[in-house]
């Protein structure tokens, strides 16, 4: 009932997919065998929002693995969760993107994508009731965003619809790890924008400052990261998966969080963040996960909230709580930060309250949020886009696979587009009978 299928896709997008469904299957007690092995009915209830029951009751994820080059598999496979996964369901090519957005939307990439359709529509068909699908991904390399963009295009085609949603690694502002990250994320925000019904931004850099900052980690290791987009991700689905005082799933929270169909990139935060050594010095309250949520040092984006305003905010809490606490702590943030959230939007936080905790701990809430604060991401990877296209640097990489100049023209001005926009909501006056819309939203 009500289930979602997974999707991961390149390198980075099958590391945190890997180490994601460690935290859902200790989540809900299942082994690395795929074996329940945990102690409350409630883990089993809705286990086939993310699982199938394969024979003699063994826990299969729902789960779709996709690289064009097969080592992040064999990385995959020989995990501490690698025999959990069907093993149809590794798709991979031989030749690799080469971080080049066009060879993976266009040539090697599309080479590829009947087989993993054909996967994909197995998985949806053996569904009782599709919510939707998540796709994790990054958008600096090629394979990622060039065939994961592909992919998202196909499957919003064939399901159009079912949510489609997806966490994407956008660059960061000041580590670098592809010299060609400009090209590569403003072609598939190109496609994000048109096809996708949520995205969440999470950026390295914003990660390695929250492991550095508050949970104290000397030197953070990509498995601390992943395990912070994890922790999130989880927090996202909580409600599908576990029973609550106030449900949220998919479709309600794309339904609350995108007032304008073109602006659903969010940024995602969880909370409580506290270094090992402080855990037993503080008692986590309802009032002091909402301030630490609202925490600019806590969001996994690398953009300040302060600089922006709120669209509209998703919080959902988890453990035993009052409601009216934190029905009063969530009103009490709107008054107090009315400049930074918009006024024509009178409520624009959507609580979702599920009673079961993360493991480990008593209570903990995710953050979504949709700030016009997020077209800084845009700005700053369009002007590095703008630089190296004045001059067609690297460019014939791209025409190469048969692209044409016009795709990144359109691309930089679609996004160009969205920054507008954001910018123009930001300024919005409350009640201006003169005002355009230019969204069409």
């Amino acid at each position: 009932m009500r289930e979602i299928a997974h999707i991961q896709v390149g390198q980075c997008g099958n590391q945190i997919g890997c180490k994601f469904w460690e935290v859902i299957s200790d989540e809900h007690g299942v082994d690395p065998t795929g074996r329940y092995c945990g102690e409350s009915p409630l883990q089993l209830e809705r286990i086939n929002v993310y699982y199938n029951e394969g024979r003699g009751g063994k826990y299969v994820p729902r789960a779709v693995l996709v690289d064009l080059e097969p080592g992040t598999m064999d990385t995959c496979r020989s995990g501490p969760f690698g025999q959990l996964f069907h093993p149809d369901n590794f798709v991979f090519g031989s030749t690799g993107a080469g971080n080049n957005w066009a060879k993976g939307h266009y040539t090697e990439g599309a080479e590829l994508m009947d087989t993993i359709l054909d996967v994909v529509r197995k998985e949806a068909e053996a569904c009782d009731l599709l919510q939707g699908f998540q796709m994790t991904h990054s958008l600096g390399g090629g394979t990622g965003s060039g065939m994961g963009t592909l992919l998202l295009a196909k499957v919003r085609e064939e399901y159009p619809d079912r949510v489609l949603n997806t966490f994407s690694i956008v660059p960061s502002p000041k580590v670098s790890d592809t010299v060609v990250e400009p090209y590569n994320s403003v072609l598939s925000v190109h496609q994000l924008v048109e096809n996708t019904d949520e995205t969440f931004c999470i950026d390295n850099e914003a990660l390695y400052d929250i492991c550095h900052r508050t949970l104290k980690l000397g030197c953070p290791s990509y498995a601390d990261l992943n395990h912070l987009i994890s922790a999130a991700m989880s927090g996202v689905t909580t409600c599908l998966r576990f029973p609550g005082q106030l449900n949220a799933d998919l479709r309600k929270l794309a339904v609350n969080m995108v007032p304008f169909p073109r602006l659903h990139f969010f940024m995602p935060g969880f909370v409580p963040l506290t270094s090992r050594g402080s855990q037993q010095y503080r008692n986590v309250t309802v009032p002091e996960l909402t301030a630490q949520m609202f925490d600019s040092k806590n969001m996994m984006a690398a953009c300040d909230p302060r600089h922006g305003r709120y669209l509209t905010v998703a919080a959902i809490f988890r453990g035993r709580m009052s409601m009216k606490e934190v029905d009063e702590q969530m009103l009490n943030v709107q008054n107090r930060n009315s400049p930074y959230f918009v006024e024509w939007i009178p409520n624009n936080v959507k609580t979702a309250v599920c009673d079961i905790p993360p493991r480990g701990l008593r209570m903990a809430a995710t953050f979504i949020g949709n700030t016009t604060a997020i077209q800084e991401i845009f700005k700053r990877i369009g002007e590095q886009f703008s630089a190296m296209f004045r001059r067609k640097a690297f460019l014939h990489w791209y025409i190469g696979e048969g692209m044409d100049e016009t795709e990144f023209t359109e691309a930089e001005s679609n996004m160009g587009d969205l920054i507008a926009e954001y910018q123009q909501y930001q300024e919005a006056p409350p009640d201006d009978d003169d005002y355009v819309d230019v969204a069409g939203g």
